[in-house]
């Protein structure tokens, strides 16, 4: 039994070295000034949203990119909450504002002819066309279909836009010649127990998916922050394969990046690309969530995923095994020691990006603590339990 542990254990050490090491290689990128070129099409499928759209209209009106090289496709996907209507009336407002700023500017600034086209922040509302068992593919896939830039970008109704988010991915874009950028997300959150456990797990992941691309070996990505050359998506017959899983937008799209172009997809790793969302407001709702995720993991392509999900899932038993089948006090305690000491090696680097130092010297022995107990208590739910999302109910 030793010889099991100290084989888990010293093969987690390697990998969490190797990630933390992957992410300090990846370098921050720093934009050239470049006149932007590119243009993009930004997806928000969206579901009784209403509490959340204004402050995703409110960062999207204070983007510093150009209004000609954007629009903005929301997708209801069956909403009842108004949440339609907000766009609708946020977009009448901001063109009457529009109108307005271009009758002062003609009378202060002759220089703009009567017959100079003044462009506005371009927001087009569809509705959701479901043709498969995942409503988030389905509306992306609409979009797509009926976008004209040359570029996708996917963002979720609940996310808050840095101003500099698409002239630095515009840069990112020419300097790199990628067919994806996946890129960071983070969570604004209160200072409490259940919103400070999500923000530490939470950039786990977002740690990982650096680390991973820090060591040419990306498995990783976020739906909230991922862009895409649409050519491409329509070359690989877009989510062709897996839509019959609900989950899984950005994941299963990914691996077929990866597969068909692996160089071709690459982090950028900038604070002002950073997406901001918000973690879950009750206990039920993150359980559902987790659920929800950990449901993707079996229908991955990649070997090497599954087998560092196993890993980290057997550390996470051996942790929780270790309390309950033994009295020496030195045994119970020695694997989550290890545990959270050498997880410090990616969270330190990951928490101080990311601006979180307070809440990692905070919080991170509490979640370390509870993190192994709700990590199993997931994985064995997922793998008999259904899963609410957006008001609906799906099975794995």
């Amino acid at each position: 039994m030793i010889w099991i542990l100290i084989f888990l254990f010293s093969s987690y050490t390697i990998l969490i070295i190797s990630l933390a090491i992957g992410f300090l290689k990846m370098d921050e990128f720093k934009p050239e000034s470049k006149i932007p070129k590119t243009s993009f099409s930004v997806i928000i499928p969206f579901r009784n949203e209403v509490k959340n759209l204004l402050g995703l209209l409110n960062s999207i009106l204070a983007l510093e990119y150009p209004k000609e090289l954007v629009t903005f496709i929301f997708v209801d996907d069956a909403s009842s909450d108004g949440s339609t209507e907000l766009i609708k009336k946020f977009k009448s407002v901001i063109s009457n504002e529009k109108r307005r700023e271009i009758l002062e500017r003609k009378q202060v600034l002759d220089t703009i002819s009567k017959n100079s086209e003044i462009t506005q922040t371009d927001i087009c509302i569809i509705s959701n066309n479901r043709t498969s068992n995942s409503p988030k593919k389905d509306a992306i896939s609409t979009a797509v279909a009926i976008a004209k830039n040359n570029w996708i970008v996917t963002t979720d109704a609940d996310c808050i836009l840095p101003q500099k988010w698409l002239s630095t991915l515009d840069a990112f874009i020419q300097k790199n010649s990628p067919k994806m950028v996946v890129a960071p997300v983070n969570y604004i959150v209160n200072n409490t127990s259940l919103e400070q456990f999500q923000l530490l797990d939470f950039m786990s992941l977002q740690g990982t998916t650096i680390g991973s691309f820090g060591i040419n070996s990306p498995f990783l990505c976020n739906g909230a922050n991922l862009a895409y050359k649409k050519e491409t998506f329509l070359k690989l017959n877009g989510f062709v394969g897996n839509n019959n899983i609900a989950s899984g937008d950005d994941i299963f799209l990914f691996e077929k990046f990866i597969e068909h172009d692996k160089k071709g997809v690459q982090f950028l790793k900038s604070k002002d690309a950073i997406v901001s969302t918000f973690p879950v407001k009750t206990i039920k709702n993150l359980i559902h969530q987790r659920v929800r995720w950990a449901s993707k993991t079996s229908k991955f392509k990649s070997t090497k995923v599954k087998l560092i999900g196993l890993l980290v899932f057997l550390i996470n038993i051996s942790v929780i095994l270790s309390v309950f089948l033994s009295n020496n006090i030195l045994v119970i305690l020695l694997p989550l020691l290890l545990k959270t000491a050498i997880d410090l090696f990616l969270f330190i680097p990951t928490m101080f990006f990311y601006n979180h130092k307070k809440s990692f010297l905070k919080w991170y022995i509490f979640s370390s603590i509870l993190y192994p107990f709700f990590s199993v208590f997931i994985v064995f739910k997922s793998l008999f339990s259904e899963y609410s999302w957006k008001g609906r109910t799906f099975k794995k």
